[in-house]
Parts: structure tokens; C-alpha cells; sequence
């Protein structure tokens, strides 16, 4: 059973990271201080440094917890591996993959992390290892494996994934990188473009 302290001491981090979040997003990072953090989540500068030793600790953390994210998308990935229908269960895979990815808060989040990757290379390097790189290493082990089942015929698993990952989410990404979270595609756009992303896919790679 969690001791009360620490349940405070949890509620107060995660408070100060969700502020630290939204001030960093609407104003970027040099414009934020730890002063308007500890206003924002309504503590004290003392308990903000308490929690994290300066605000370059901070941005890592953010940046460390939406990595941590992935793991859920990577268990819907490895779950493809058994499919008695891949045109479907791909086609399921690939509109759950563009709306995870092309959503608002993730998509500020990349282009802060890019606007960034000077000043933070370390935090930067990380979070392609724990994120894109991740998700490729998943499809890739995925699509191996359906490859020896019959299902596809591929044989680079790595490239095959990359071509996957990049037929869902280039037009999106590409888009969305330089547009306002108000012009992000509908749903309904999304699904078309995961729905035709995984047609051409197959038609590549589908042990026909």
C-alpha cells in the first residue's frame, strides 16, 4: 500500500510536469521559468526543485514519459503475429497507429522535441530510440514472423517496416509539421490514408 507521503509526493510530480508541459508548449522552452511551473501546478519553487533538479531534468522527464507510451502500441503490434485475417487486422493496426501518432498533444510535443534537439541531442537521441525506433523493431519482428507463416514475403523485415510505418504516416506527418493542431486531417482522412497505406503495403508484400 502506497504511504500517504508518497501518494502527495506523486500527485505534486505529476502536477508539475503536466504545467511544465503546457507552458513549454505555448511558450517553448527558453520562455518558461521554474517560477511560472510552480505557479502553474500551484506549489512551491522549492518543491518543484525537489522533484527535479532544473528545468533541463524536467524536459527530460517529459519527454522520457511519452516515450513510455509505445509500449501500448507495440502489444497491439505483437498480437498481429497470430491474425487469421491480415488485409483486416493490418488495416485495424494502421488506423489505430496514424490516430496515436497524429494526434495534437503528441504532434506539439515532436515539434518541440525537434525545436529542441540542439540544446538536448542526449534527450532527443532517446526518444527516437524509445519511440520510432521502438515501433519499427516491433513491425519489423512482427512482419518476420509473418513472413514465415506465409503471409508476407519480404526479405528485409527492417525495411519492410520502414515502408509500412512511412505509406501511414508521411502525408499526415508531413502536413501536420507545419500546420496549426485545427488543420490536423478528420478521421474520417486518417482512416482513407492508413486504409490505402496498408493496399499498397500489400500489394508489395503480400505472399500472393
Amino acid at each position: 500500500m502506497q504511504a500517504p507521503e508518497d501518494g502527495r509526493s506523486a500527485r505534486k510530480r505529476k502536477a508539475i510536469m503536466e504545467a511544465a508541459t503546457e507552458l513549454f508548449l505555448h511558450k517553448g522552452y527558453p520562455g518558461t521559468s521554474m517560477d511560472e511551473i510552480a505557479a502553474t501546478a500551484a506549489v512551491s519553487k522549492q518543491t518543484v526543485y525537489k522533484q527535479f533538479t532544473d528545468k533541463e531534468t524536467l524536459f527530460g522527464a517529459i519527454i522520457t514519459n511519452a516515450s513510455s507510451r509505445v509500449g501500448l502500441f507495440v502489444e497491439v503490434i505483437d498480437a498481429l503475429r497470430d491474425t487469421d485475417d491480415l488485409s483486416g487486422d493490418l488495416t485495424g493496426l494502421a488506423r489505430r497507429y496514424i490516430t496515436t501518432v497524429i494526434q495534437p498533444g503528441g504532434l506539439q510535443l515532436r515539434r518541440l522535441l525537434i525545436a529542441e534537439a540542439d540544446r538536448f541531442p542526449e534527450v532527443a537521441a532517446d526518444y527516437y530510440q524509445r519511440a520510432p525506433e521502438r515501433t519499427i523493431a516491433a513491425l519489423a519482428a512482427c512482419f518476420e514472423h509473418l513472413s514465415a507463416r506465409g503471409l508476407l514475403k519480404l526479405d528485409d523485415p527492417v525495411l519492410a517496416a520502414r515502408h509500412f510505418a512511412w505509406l501511414i504516416l508521411a502525408i499526415p506527418m508531413d502536413r501536420a509539421m507545419f500546420f496549426a493542431r485545427d488543420d490536423i486531417q478528420t478521421p474520417a482522412e486518417l482512416e482513407r490514408l492508413a486504409d490505402e497505406g496498408v493496399r499498397v503495403f500489400l500489394a508489395a508484400y503480400a505472399d500472393r
